[in-house]
């Protein structure tokens, strides 16, 4: 195994790891039951009460940092061989 295929492995490990905290978070959001200011549009609205802030930070963490986390390192652990020797080639025909 290569140094880049053994990255690759290691990578595959790590969304593992993210797909498990992405669950964790997700159940805990559901575990903060929404307030009147989530369940009503229609609501004034206010400052933030703290569950509607947790639950909309998690909800925030999940979509915008560890959801494209994990579909980014998933997708260079897929990354072929051939990507390398195009790669090679390509640095070949410049030199």
């Amino acid at each position: 195994m290569t140094e880049v295929e053994a990255a690759q492995v290691r990578l595959l490990e790590i969304v593992a790891e993210l797909q498990a905290v992405h669950a964790r978070l997700a159940r805990l959001r559901s575990s903060v039951l929404p307030t009147h200011m989530e369940l009503d549009p229609m609501a004034e609205p206010e400052e933030m009460d703290r569950p509607t802030e947790i639950r909309s930070v998690i909800q925030c963490v999940l979509h915008d940092c560890i959801g494209p986390a994990i579909r980014d390192l998933r997708a260079a652990a897929a990354y072929p061989a051939t990507w390398d020797e195009a790669a090679d080639e390509e640095g070949r025909r410049t030199a």
